[in-house]
């Protein structure tokens, strides 16, 4: 516990990071506020803080957002909480080309685990999912959702590739089969032209802005509602 002195001894940063991390402490142990944060809030010359969630999570974002921390969703303060789903996954398979970051290796995990479309297939130069990064952000998808590393002999046919080309149909025109593979690249340059060429089918995502792109595990989001809602539909 901090005295007064000591607390008014550190930088303005850490009486906001200390003051943050006490109120974390007493969200998660389910304790009530105590003497300890009412210290810390009059010091900081804060309002005295209701019991809410809404309030709680208010203040400890603030607290945060002085002390400078970013925040990624697995260190927010209330967590959502799952429920256990006994859908099986589907025949897809998602392969992914030599992606780069855990950030959208962990998205896409998400992604397929919550529509259960089927098994994720890494190219070698993909981050597996023994990657602290990409466990972080998959908030435990990566256990649950099937996944292998392969290349592209090892895919399910048809083999349809995701990627901005002229010509190719849009998802919105394109019937999908019961069973295929979908590829998506890499964040920089996409599908490599060997690959395209090898693909049954090429689709892309209409685009009418200036970008004439998207966040790959954001397009691949868009793409697996898509194909999740036509087959329900079959």
């Amino acid at each position: 516990m901090f005295t007064k002195e000591k607390f008014f001894s550190l930088t303005h940063r850490r009486r906001h990071k200390n003051a943050g991390l006490h109120l974390r402490a007493l969200y998660e142990q389910k304790l009530p506020i105590d003497l300890h944060y009412r210290a810390m809030e009059e010091w900081l010359k804060l309002s005295p803080l209701d019991e809410t969630i809404e309030q709680m999570t208010d203040r400890f974002h603030l607290h945060m957002k002085e002390a400078a921390i970013s925040l990624q969703e697995h260190s927010l303060l209330v967590k959502r909480f799952d429920t256990l789903s006994d859908t099986p996954y589907g025949p897809l398979m998602i392969y992914l080309e030599d992606l780069r970051s855990a950030f959208n290796i962990g998205n896409i995990l998400r992604t397929v685990e919550a529509f259960r479309l089927g098994t994720v297939i890494f190219s070698k130069n993909t981050p597996y999912i023994d990657n602290p990064k990409v466990q972080k952000t998959a908030m435990g998808t990566d256990r649950a959702v099937p996944t292998k590393q392969g290349d592209l002999s090892s895919l399910t046919k048809p083999l349809i590739a995701l990627e901005t080309v002229e010509g190719a149909p849009s998802i919105h025109d394109f019937f999908f089969p019961e069973s295929f593979s979908l590829i998506i690249g890499n964040e920089e340059y996409g599908l490599k032209e060997e690959t395209l060429s090898q693909a049954d089918h090429v689709i892309q995502i209409p685009l009418i802005g200036s970008k004439n792109s998207l966040n790959v595990a954001s397009a691949f989001a868009i793409v697996a509602s898509h194909i999740k809602n036509q087959l329900s539909l079959c």
